[in-house]
């Protein structure tokens, strides 16, 4: 009897790339993780289909305030570099730094991490990054997802995606009261943080330099230098906030840097101009602007050249809130002050040069 041509030999979910069990077993791994960062306010075990959580009642008038993102073409350097821990604690930090800009305190984390092909030691490596980064914002890691889509994402390259939760009392959000006047403090960052990664990735290429190569600018090797962590700007702005009632807004510096952060923040007809020569640029932002022969306005837009940060704040309240900053460890410079925008002119306007 001849063959049936409609009829294929069998077939399993793993012969299509898919390996339910290595994930099962990939999700006990990490398991341990999330536990660590348990708070009180955590409901629920890890793997439900929802993650339950109970805000203090400390609050008594709370507003909920979310962000999400991603860590972006920053998980190239990794692939290359086959380092992974460093971008779980990126992804959380982008994301409590930004609902820090509001006023509130991150409450909890969940990830997204979707991969062609499971593997599970790089899965705990970054797992075990983001839980730490939780563990030291004092938000839990309440749960995620893990997708195995072989054919969307090439063999073991991954996309990591995630959000958290904070809280805030009403009265206490951010901003508040901004108005010509005003002055801008800077925090420094630590380097790239989370952006402009496909421009920095360009010059490495032009370079001709290889990730593992002596780094030109630090100790170490290039890709180590470019893997630098976002810094964690959440318990020293949440504590010149709750500590000197000086703060009106504050600014996350991202993704189109100053020109585009800075305005998120202010009113309509309030501008800010910005003495850009008082920012100590780090090395790496240095050697990429000259490598590149990128100009002072396309590192301003890409970049966060040294300033992951800004505080606006009452004139009188300066000295107070900068003290409470450098307190908590961080490096703060006077940037400027808020003044009345020209129409039809750049909300934010430059004095000085860049020092690159």
């Amino acid at each position: 009897m001849a063959p049936d041509p409609t009829k294929t030999d069998a077939v399993t979910y793993a012969d299509a790339g898919v390996n339910i069990d290595r994930a099962n077993r990939t999700k006990q791994r990490i398991k341990y993780l999330a536990h660590k960062t348990f708070t009180k306010g955590v409901l629920s075990e890890i793997g439900g289909f929802g993650g339950l959580f109970s805000i203090a009642k400390t609050y008594l008038d709370p507003v909920l305030v979310s962000s999400v993102d991603g860590v972006g073409t920053k998980l190239k350097v990794a692939f290359e570099m086959n380092v992974h821990h460093t971008v779980g604690a990126d992804l959380v930090n982008h994301c409590v730094n930004d609902i820090a800009v509001q006023g509130a305190a991150p409450l909890f984390f969940m990830d997204y991490l979707a991969t062609g092909k499971l593997e599970p030691e790089v899965t705990e490596k970054i797992i075990e990054g983001l839980a730490e980064a939780c563990k030291h914002n004092g938000c839990a890691l309440i749960g995620g997802e893990t997708a195995e889509m072989p054919g969307l994402y090439k063999g073991g390259d991954y996309d990591l995606a995630g959000f958290s939760v904070g809280a805030v009392e009403r009265d206490a959000l951010l901003p508040r009261g901004v108005a010509a006047g005003d002055v801008v403090l800077g925090l420094a960052s630590s380097g790239l943080h989370s952006n402009g990664y496909s421009l920095a990735r360009k010059v490495v290429e032009q370079s001709g330099l290889k990730w593992e190569a002596p780094c030109p600018f630090a100790s170490m090797t290039l890709g180590e230098a470019m893997l630098a962590p976002t810094r964690i700007y959440v318990r020293s702005c949440l504590a010149a906030i709750r500590e000197t009632g000086g703060v009106k807004a504050l600014a996350h510096i991202t993704g189109g840097g100053f020109p585009d952060n800075i305005p998120r923040v202010l009113p309509k007809n309030v501008g800010a101009r910005i003495d850009i020569s008082r920012i100590a640029v780090p090395p790496v932002f240095q050697w990429l602007a000259r490598t590149g022969g990128i100009a002072e306005k396309e590192m301003l837009r890409t970049f966060n050249c040294g300033i992951g940060m800004i505080f606006v704040v009452e004139a009188r309240a300066a000295d107070k809130v900068a003290a409470i900053l450098k307190r908590e460890g961080e490096s703060i410079v006077h940037l400027g002050e808020l003044v009345v925008a020209t129409k039809g002119k750049p909300r934010v306007t430059y004095t000085g040069r860049l020092n690159v």
